[in-house]
């Protein structure tokens, strides 16, 4: 299973791609990672833009068979992020059902508990256990490339209960029966 993970932002998009075997941990590779960075000063649609040709480069040029995206969360103190991030996000589902993929949100802090054992983790717990599970010989640099690693290894985790029906059915190459469910993390 080959998973693109990302995590959005208006400036910084992370992105990773992964391949593994959802019924554990063996086998487990990364691809690709990296960040899109959306130029500063420009209005929010060149932005919006500007990320969905990049996004749309990656789907076709990796043809992962799941997106995860990182789920809003919304802070107290900075509630406008959430709102500049649910933009980023929008386009990336928007992207990801144009590619005809599946999609799997997963909240911050169960991608967290999920990688690190602990939903309020810090930025450098992250890192080094990304790192420490792919056996990365470095720290992923920014903390964006290694946070969208981390939701493309939860999602593979996840894989088969947390894909929909659609998913799951062409995987097995059998018949689709679309309906909506909720995935609650």
């Amino acid at each position: 299973m080959v998973v693109l993970g990302i995590d959005p932002g208006l400036l910084r998009t992370g992105y990773a791609c992964v391949a593994g075997d959802e019924t554990g941990d063996s086998g487990l590779r990364l691809i690709e990672a990296g960040v899109f960075r959306l130029k500063q000063g420009r209005t929010l649609g060149e932005r919006l833009v500007e990320l969905e040709r990049d996004l749309r480069g990656i789907l076709k040029r990796l043809r992962p068979g799941v997106v995860c995206v990182e789920a809003v969360f919304a802070h107290l103190v900075h509630p406008r992020t959430a709102i500049s991030m649910a933009h980023a996000r929008g386009v990336i589902i928007l992207g990801a059902a144009r590619a005809g993929l599946p999609l799997v949100e997963l909240p911050p802090a169960t991608v967290k508990k999920a990688l690190t054992g602990n939903g309020r983790a810090g930025k450098g717990q992250v890192q080094t256990a990304v790192a420490v599970q792919l056996g990365l010989t470095s720290l992923p640099e920014p903390s964006d490339v290694a946070d969208a690693i981390a939701v493309a290894l939860c999602g593979i985790r996840r894989a088969e209960s947390a894909l929909p029906d659609r998913a799951r059915a062409r995987k097995r190459g059998g018949r689709v029966v679309v309906r909506e469910i909720t995935i609650e993390g």
